[in-house]
């Protein structure tokens, strides 16, 4: 076995794992909100506090101008 495809399998491992880390993840967030009394809140449902929804919108747009500044650096 080549380098490449040594590194290519490791790789694919590390993926395959994040992708069940992130799926236990949702299972315990799903967990918790059911036990807080929440059992009818569907999954990625806002809350009606309008505080809360403008941090979310705040974060994203701070998420978005690092992203695009991250791009520039790189697109020489």
């Amino acid at each position: 076995m080549g380098m490449k495809d040594k590194f290519q399998d490791q790789s694919e491992q590390w993926q395959e794992q994040a992708k069940q880390k992130a799926q236990q993840a949702r299972e315990q967030g799903q967990q918790r909100g059911q036990e807080r009394g929440r059992p009818g809140q569907e999954q990625g449902q806002r809350r009606g506090k309008p505080g809360e929804r403008m941090r979310d919108e705040e974060t994203e747009r701070l998420q978005r101008e690092e992203q695009d500044r991250f791009d520039q650096d790189y697109d020489v």
